[in-house]
Parts: structure tokens; sequence; C-alpha cells
């Protein structure tokens, strides 16, 4: 059975951490899984992911839209639709929810409009479920390392407080798809919540 994960949060809140966990747990219990993330997770998106968070040049938030849209549409066409197809787990380090919230909430697009640009590049797909690992943004900041920071690490707190509030927003409207997470517990504790909440959903016998 296919089954579609994405992993969601501000910076610094420890996904890709367990994104990787997850993917790892379940090869172990000989699921057959993909692990991939955004931007990038192609030869074209990781072009794109140059140009979204490591270039010079100011980028308007239109600009920054149809980039990262431009990238999930690889993304979706040849690596989470050939694998869904063949009945495999999709582990994604963030989806279009991140868009929604970093250029709408964030950067102040229109909502709709984005929620539109986002389903014409996934052609419709959305997760089954989104893990939201929340955490305070100066908490998440704290973690990384200044002479690190990508375009968006370096937004000032205010935008990163915006993008927490979006995303809880988010996870308000969809309660069912969304599970969120206390990202200031333990990495050991975070991980086995998330294993309660993924294995009811894996075939029987795992």
């Amino acid at each position: 059975m296919s089954l579609f994960i994405t992993f969601e949060g501000g910076e610094g809140c420890g996904k890709s951490l367990q994104a990787k966990l997850l993917y790892d747990r379940l090869r172990r219990s000989r699921i057959d899984a993909v692990l991939t993330h955004e931007p990038g997770g192609t030869p074209v998106g990781d072009e794109i992911t140059r140009l979204l968070k490591w270039n010079d040049d100011a980028l308007s938030p239109l600009t920054e839209l149809f980039l990262f849209n431009a990238s999930r549409s690889q993304l979706v066409n040849d690596v989470i639709n050939p694998a869904l197809k063949e009945d495999k787990i999709v582990v994604c380090d963030r989806f279009a929810d991140s868009t929604t919230v970093y250029q709408g909430y964030g950067r102040g697009l229109d909502l709709k409009m984005v929620k539109a640009v986002n389903n014409a590049a996934t052609g419709g797909l959305a997760p089954d479920l989104t893990l939201l690992l929340d955490m305070p943004p100066e908490k998440g900041l704290e973690r990384k390392r200044p002479a690190e920071h990508d375009r968006f690490e370096k937004e000032d707190l205010a935008f990163h407080r915006k993008v927490r509030q979006g995303f809880l927003a988010l996870a308000a409207e969809e309660p069912g798809r969304f599970y969120v997470i206390d990202a200031t517990q333990s990495k050991e504790t975070i991980a086995e919540a998330i294993w309660q909440k993924v294995s009811p959903m894996l075939p029987r016998g795992v």
C-alpha cells in the first residue's frame, strides 16, 4: 500500500533528522520506502534550490513561489508519483505546506493564489499524513550556526514567528491530516511519538 508522509516545521525544528529516522525504521521493518526532500530531490530541483537558498540577489515573493513549485512539479513527476504507483511509502522533508506558510503567511502573498499554484504543481497530490514539528522560532534558530544560514534562515524573528503561526493555522484547518509534535522534546521521544502515529497506518504485521 502506498502512503505519502510529509514533515513540516520552522527552521531548526529537527524535521530532517526525524524524516531520516522514520525512513530508517521503515526500512528496518522491511517496508519499501523512499526518502526525499524539498526544495530539490531531483537534478533540476537541486539547481533551483541553489537559486532559492544561496543566491545573493534579491528574489521577489512571487519569484520564490514559482521557483519552489517548479522544483516541486519535477519532484512529484520524477520521484513521488512513481514511488506511490509502486505502492511504496514516500517520506518527504517539506512539501506544499511550506510554500503556503513561507510565501503566504511569511511573505504576505495571497493565500488562495499560493494554494492554487501549489495545486497546479502537485497535480492535486496531498499528503496522507503531515507531521508538524512545532517549536518557538527562537529555539530553532539557536540550533543553526549563523555562518551557515541560508536566505530564509537570515530573515528576522518576526518573519519566523509568522511562519510558525502559519503552520499552526494549517494544522487547525486540517486536524485529520496534521499531527503536531512538541519539537522541544528529546529526539528519541519525538521519534517514538512519530512511530506511534505512523505504525497503525502501515500494513498489518509491521
